[in-house]
């Protein structure tokens, strides 16, 4: 419904003033002035409103169809009784909420895949943000790749001469000469250069320029920018060759992977690579143009590592290519026959650690087992009955944490890959990569032969790696409008200030969280900004900044902060906050806190609305997948109870919680599951570049919609499981899996064949445009029901109950009965 339909409303009710007496006259002055001042007349105002003007309610129920009840009530608010209406899931995909803008600032607004806030409706007070239970935080993918990137060089960057906030499209401009700053309101003025707007070449005009038209942009930044010259793209490999490494068999497809995109990685002229191998003792390798084959340089002093020749162990890319092939085709096999089984890790990383120190740039490590030599060896700490105990989700030692802050200051980030078959203590590994701004890849039970699905992922995931875009030397701020300030950062960085982070590399997979306070009363504004800035140093060596804007309102009504709640932004917020009490308090902790969050907000939303019976569990439509996410959380490798789950698997899942984009995240926490073997007959279609992908509804993650004669896809984000019903149709099976039947289809199975069929094409183009809407390319594992890989499959199942996790209908019981306490 629009306003004007309510005004016409109005005017059919003011046609029956004489009979409705005194109590409908100030019920029609109070709604003119409702809508005079241009509130938002919610279903929580319209009830109460009802109850103190009897005439009017009489009135409009004898006018059917025209009750404001019904009509003014937003889609977001409409309640929603939980434990009766369990079918809650959407057709397709959860939408980001659209901020309640006018069209102009709405379409001007940054993209949620980019920048997003947990409440689009931004609470006057904290004192309302406190009474709606709810967190109020932001969720970053900064540097995503985007295919439509307005790139802006001038030779004048544009900022606010008070606060520094970039010029962007939610300032005002006072007339053609100044502009207000929307962050602390400063006026500025325009410089003369910004007159002039180079896409349509004119003059005078400088709201029309790109800076002002776009709200992500990318700026080429000049010399005042940086502390140095831009340095080059800088690449060392650090691999373990022990003999647990070399059983695993995982450098073939490393040195393989190289191979094949060493003239795809990012950088210039000027690119440097290296490469240290480690076991007992730390191997260098000289590769300086000129030499007739790579040297081999052996230091066995781990105790006081140094570098043998410092000036021969980076070498450009470009002059020293053939050597470097040489290298990687030579290595998969140099250790063949070792019986060294311990590992150097610490050693290796202080010697990666002087090596880089002079440029800065990006370490991959490669590791299979418990660090036993040398600095920062550890030793196991997986006892199976204390599996969840706090302190051994934290580091047993500090030493990869400071080796992490003196990376950073060096302006050099460690990515971390775990190869491994046992317990290699992530929890301290992983502070490497943490404090550096690196990223974490764990393969567990890691075997090229034994695992062909980890070797895939392996492979998939090193191709994207080594090709992506990657930053340099980055810092990134967070700007918000005056009155709001920032806590709380979540992610992998070293934090500088109160609002800058240092990252020493950035890339287009990592997400961030940052949680926000209302230090002031906003009751001056309708309009809250926030500006987030990542200046970096591209691998061409250009320095550049992006700068995401996001623009939303202003509200002073508890029902208006639950209308604009994004329940996947607060759900992954909460994660991130769940993660940290985990480590510092306890798993339970963490746990009752999560359950909390659902029971204080659900309360404090039916709280407000008197006409709700207390005797039900209702939430608004805004948040009713809130419980069934929060649910999903819980039944988590991260948060789960039990000593089922191992101790690395469970610091890996938090440490993807901390690092992970929105849009990965909420696959991890909640699958997609689709029937995939009627695609044919019953679903909608649409068309990608030329094919026609089928759009299957989305099912309910629970056994009871699993049929024996069906096929069912379930998208996890990293991996696609297909499971096969023993029923299956055996056309679906010939087509589709390219077997006669189910008894004839392998206990492994990780590609779909191409049959001509139409069935194969349909299910081979659906999976490609679910992989094509991700980075990482998922893995696929056709799982049939007596597959052991089944068990996997099934504890994604999770409004199902298992012997340690109520089911989603026990929960919501749970939930209502804290609720009506």
């Amino acid at each position: 419904s629009t306003r004007t339909d309510y005004v016409m409303k109005l005017s059919i009710l003011s046609y029956f003033q004489d009979s409705a007496g005194q109590s409908y006259e100030i019920g029609i002055t109070r709604l003119r002035w409702w809508f005079k001042h241009d509130c938002v007349f919610t279903h929580l105002q319209c009830s109460s409103f009802f109850q103190q003007y009897p005439g009017v309610n009489q009135l409009t129920s004898s006018i059917g169809g025209l009750s404001l009840q019904h009509s003014q009530q937003p889609e977001s608010l409409r309640p929603v009784n939980l434990t009766q209406d369990r079918n809650i899931l959407p057709v397709s995909s959860v939408p980001a909420p659209v901020p309640n803008l006018n069209s102009d600032l709405r379409k001007l607004n940054c993209s949620p895949d980019s920048f997003r806030c947990t409440l689009t409706n931004i609470p006057q007070t904290q004192a309302l943000l406190n009474k709606a239970k709810l967190p109020l935080g932001l969720l970053l993918h900064p540097f995503r790749d985007l295919t439509q990137l307005p790139v802006i060089t001038t030779s004048t960057i544009v900022r606010c001469r008070s606060c520094r906030t970039y010029i962007n499209p939610f300032v005002s401009f006072i007339d053609q000469r100044r502009w207000k700053c929307n962050l602390c309101y400063r006026v500025n003025d325009v410089p003369e250069e910004f007159m002039y707007n180079p896409l349509t070449r004119s003059y005078g005009e400088p709201h029309k320029r790109p800076e002002v038209q776009n709200s992500t942009v990318e700026l080429i930044a000049s010399s005042d920018y940086m502390l140095r010259p831009p340095q080059p793209a800088v690449y060392l490999f650090v691999l373990d060759v022990s003999h647990n490494a070399v059983e695993a068999g995982y450098l073939t497809i490393v040195c393989q992977s190289l191979l094949e995109n060493l003239d795809k990685l990012p950088g210039d002229s000027r690119t440097r690579i290296g490469f240290i191998t480690f076991d007992s003792t730390v191997q260098f390798y000289n590769l300086q143009e000129g030499l007739s084959q790579p040297q081999m340089l052996i230091v066995s002093d781990i105790d006081d590592i140094f570098l043998p020749t410092p000036d021969s162990l980076l070498v450009n890319l470009h002059e020293s290519k053939e050597l470097i092939k040489d290298l990687l085709n030579a290595l998969p096999n140099m250790f063949t026959n070792t019986r060294e089984t311990h590992s150097a890790l610490g050693p290796a990383l202080q010697a990666a650690f002087k090596l880089m120190s002079p440029t800065g740039g990006r370490i991959s490590v490669f590791q299979t087992q418990l660090p036993s030599l040398g600095a920062g060896l550890l030793h196991s700490r997986e006892d199976p009955n204390q599996r969840s105990s706090t302190k051994h989700l934290g580091p047993a030692t500090d030493f990869y944490k400071k080796l992490a802050l003196d990376c950073s200051g060096q302006q050099t980030a460690v990515d971390l890959f775990l190869l491994s078959s046992q317990y290699s203590d992530l929890a301290s590994l992983a502070c490497v990569s943490k404090y550096s701004a690196g990223c974490i890849y764990y393969y567990p039970s890691f075997h090229h032969s034994h695992n062909p699905a980890q070797a895939e992922k392996l492979q998939k995931d090193l191709k994207r790696y080594l090709t992506r875009k990657i930053g340099f030397e980055a810092v990134m701020r967070i700007r918000c409008t005056k009155g709001l300030s920032i806590h709380t950062f979540h992610g992998n960085f070293f934090v500088r200030s109160t609002d800058l982070l240092s990252l020493a590399n950035v890339n287009p997979d990592a997400g961030f969280a940052v949680q926000m306070s209302i230090e002031e009363s906003l009751t001056d504004t309708s309009l809250v900004c926030f500006q987030t800035a990542l200046l970096y140093t591209s691998s061409k060596g250009e320095r550049r900044i992006r700068v995401h804007t996001l623009c939303l309102p202003v509200v002073s009504s508890l029902a208006d902060v639950y209308a604009g709640a994004d329940v996947q932004a607060v759900v992954c917020l909460l994660a991130n906050m769940a993660v940290d009490r985990s480590v510092s308090s306890s798993l339970a902790d963490a746990r009752d806190a999560l359950v909390n969050a659902v029971v204080d907000s659900l309360a404090a939303y039916m709280s407000t609305a008197s006409n709700l019976q207390q005797s039900m569990l209702i939430a608004p439509n805004s948040l009713k997948l809130f419980p069934l996410y929060i649910l999903a959380l819980l039944k988590q490798k991260a948060f789960r109870t039990g000593t089922s789950t191992r101790l690395d698997d469970r610091v890996y899942a938090m440490c993807q919680m901390k690092s992970q984009p929105l849009v990965h995240l909420m696959k991890m926490i909640h699958p997609n599951l689709y029937r995939i073997d009627k695609l044919i007959d019953e679903v909608i279609t649409i068309h990608v570049n030329d094919r026609v992908v089928p759009q299957p509804p989305l099912q309910k993650l629970s056994a009871e919609k699993l049929t024996r004669e069906g096929a069912f896809l379930m998208d996890c984000g990293s991996i696609f499981y297909i499971w096969i019903g023993k029923n299956c149709d055996n056309n679906f099976i010939k087509d589709v899996l390219g077997y006669p039947n189910y008894a004839s289809v392998p206990q492994t199975m990780t590609q779909l064949p191409e049959v001509d069929a139409l069935s194969s094409e349909r299910t081979r183009s659906f999976v490609s445009w679910l992989r094509d809407s991700r980075t990482l390319s998922p893995v696929l594992q056709v799982i049939k029901d007596e597959n052991p890989a089944k068990t996997e499959f099934f504890q994604h199942l999770i409004e199902d109950r298992t012997e340690a996790a109520f089911s989603y209908y026990e929960f919501l019981l749970n939930i209502q009965q804290q609720v009506c306490k």
